[in-house]
C-alpha cells in the first residue's frame, strides 16, 4: 500500500473526474514560469543575472521533487504509470490514424516520453548552468570549483541544450494544439482544473489513487533542502 487516496470510479461533480493532483499541476505551471524567467534573464537581460541563478536553483528543486513524485506520488504522476515500451508507443501511433483511437487516462505513451525528454533537457540546462561562464563577468555558482576545461565544456552544453530545450518546448506546444484542433481534445484544461471528462467507455474501472498533500510537502521540503545544501557548499 502507498498511502494514497482513491478517487471514485464515477465522479458526479461538474468538470469530470479528478485526473491530475495539485502538486503535479503546481509543478507544471511553476516550471513554465521559471523557464520563461531563465530565458528572459539569460538571453535578453531583462533582469539581473542574480534572478537567473535563483530561478535555476528553483528549477533544480522542482525537478528533484518531480523525480521523487514520479516514484512516490499519485497514480497518474508516477513514471510507472505513463512510461511505456516501444510496442505501446507503436500501437498508440497507429491508433492515432484509425477510427478507434486509444484513450489514455493520464499521459499517453508518446506524451510520457515527451515528458521525460523535457525533464531531462531542463535538468541538463540547470546542472550545466552551475558550471558555465560567459568568460566576462558572469560565472556559474560552482564554476570556481572545476577546471577551465570543464567550464568550457559545460558552457557549450548549456548553449547547445538551450536550443534543444526550445525545440522540445515547441514540439510540446504543437502537440497540444494538434490534439485540440484536430482531435478536439483539450489537454490544457485538465492541467488547470485537475479534472477531465471521460466517456462511459473510457473511464477507468477503478478509482485513481492520489497521494496526500503532506507527502508532497515533505518531498518538496527535502528537494529544496538538498538544493540549498548544494548552493551553500558551493559558496563555502
Amino acid at each position: 500500500m502507498d498511502g494514497g487516496v482513491s478517487a471514485p470510479a464515477h465522479d458526479p461533480r461538474p468538470g469530470g473526474r479528478r485526473l491530475w493532483d495539485l502538486p503535479t499541476r503546481l509543478f507544471h505551471w511553476t516550471l513554465v514560469l521559471l523557464v520563461a524567467v531563465l530565458y528572459a534573464t539569460g538571453e535578453y537581460g531583462l533582469l539581473d543575472m542574480d534572478w537567473h541563478f535563483r530561478a535555476g536553483y528553483a528549477v533544480l528543486a522542482l525537478l528533484l521533487f518531480r523525480v521523487l513524485w514520479g516514484l512516490f506520488g499519485s497514480q497518474t504522476s508516477r513514471f510507472a504509470g505513463f512510461v511505456r515500451g516501444p510496442a505501446a508507443i507503436i500501437a498508440y501511433a497507429r491508433a492515432l490514424f484509425s477510427t478507434s483511437p486509444q484513450v489514455s487516462i493520464g499521459h499517453n505513451p508518446l506524451g510520457g516520453w515527451s515528458v521525460l525528454a523535457l525533464l531531462a533537457s531542463v535538468g541538463v540546462q540547470s546542472v550545466t548552468g552551475l558550471f558555465a561562464s560567459d568568460e566576462i563577468d558572469v560565472d556559474g555558482p560552482l564554476a570556481a570549483r572545476v577546471s577551465t576545461r570543464t567550464i568550457k565544456l559545460m558552457t557549450r552544453l548549456h548553449h547547445w541544450n538551450g536550443n534543444l530545450l526550445l525545440a522540445l518546448i515547441g514540439l510540446h506546444i504543437a502537440a497540444v494544439l494538434l490534439y485540440l484542433l484536430v482531435k478536439n481534445e483539450n489537454l490544457i484544461a485538465p492541467m488547470l482544473s485537475g479534472r477531465r471528462d471521460f466517456g462511459p467507455q473510457d473511464a477507468p474501472a477503478a478509482g485513481l489513487r492520489f497521494a496526500s498533500g503532506r507527502r508532497a510537502l515533505a518531498l518538496f521540503a527535502l528537494s529544496a533542502g538538498l538544493v540549498a545544501l548544494l548552493v551553500w557548499l558551493g559558496a563555502a
